[in-house]
């Protein structure tokens, strides 16, 4: 069974993301827009539990943040990635970083970069002109996260939530 966490950004942000999304990702109906935390491995559906208990205790050692989206950006020459680039903060890298050493058996595949993903698997010809239209429109949005999810993924594909984490004291 495979597993990730991420971050589920606000409902307006979700729908200015998805008004790119369903043309440019697709992903789109399989899960919500989402800033990942920790990237989907497989684990056995008995370890849940244990994840959703480590979670539990790593969310009481963070504060809520702010999210902060400044700009479209894309992950080319990697791959063919346009996203809504969130600003990386202190609570935000210290949150991921916590999640991903406590489950470090699986390694990361790459640096971190805060965002949430507008397109995908897009041909070189098309990213070059969605990026290149997209670059242009202001994208400045501003919100408090308070919690961020683990999730699961269904034998169709898309991803549910298995248990949602607020963050600090309760």
């Amino acid at each position: 069974m495979k597993f990730g966490v991420v971050v589920f950004p606000s409902k307006n942000l979700q729908d200015l993301v998805n008004s790119y999304r369903k043309r440019y990702d697709p992903h789109y109906a399989l899960i919500p827009p989402h800033l990942t935390l920790k990237n989907g491995f497989e684990a056995t559906e008995d370890n849940a539990k244990d994840f959703a208990d480590k979670l539990r205790e790593i969310s009481q050692n963070h504060q809520a943040f702010t999210l902060k989206t400044s700009k479209v950006s894309s992950f080319q020459p990697v791959n063919n990635v346009i996203y809504f680039k969130v600003d990386p903060t202190e609570e935000l890298s210290a949150l991921h970083k916590e999640i991903n050493q406590e489950f470090s058996q699986q390694a990361l595949d790459y640096a971190f970069v805060p965002h949430i993903t507008i397109g995908q698997e897009l041909s070189n010809d098309e990213h070059s002109d969605v990026l290149g239209s997209l670059r242009m429109k202001k994208v400045n949005h501003e919100e408090i996260v308070d919690r961020f999810h683990l999730l699961y993924q269904l034998e169709n594909g898309s991803w549910t939530v298995y248990e949602t984490f607020r963050l600090g004291k309760e």
